[in-house]
């Protein structure tokens, strides 16, 4: 058992990306954070599900070429080697949850040509 708080975490890019609450041993909890316009290179995963769950704001996220617009309450899960790309079109930051499972050290696979 352990107990962390967001505040001694950063996110990855300063003020945006994810930032790892926890990372293994059998799951990847994060919070995500997007400022308007700001997304990130589409990729998929080979073994590691994905759920993303809005805790504010909105944003689009496309899985397989489908643009799936989601706001606050609304998750998302993404299956193993569906391809998705987050993007944050909107005028306020986006703040989710995101869960990877079964954790994997090295499972992301990015498609940075993909056009949706």
């Amino acid at each position: 058992m352990f107990v962390v708080h967001e505040n001694d975490f950063e996110y990855r890019f300063g003020d945006s990306g994810p930032k790892y609450l926890m990372k293994g041993p059998r799951m990847n909890f994060a919070l995500v954070q997007f400022q308007p316009g700001q997304d990130f290179t589409a990729h998929y995963h080979n073994i590691m599900e994905e759920n993303f769950y809005i805790l504010s704001g909105e944003v689009d996220i496309v899985v397989d070429g489908k643009v799936n617009h989601l706001t606050e309450g609304q998750m998302i899960h993404i299956e193993p080697k569906e391809i998705h790309y987050v993007i944050n079109h909107y005028d306020k930051p986006v703040k989710m949850v995101s869960t990877l499972a079964p954790f994997q050290e090295v499972d992301k696979v990015e498609v940075p040509d993909y056009k949706y």
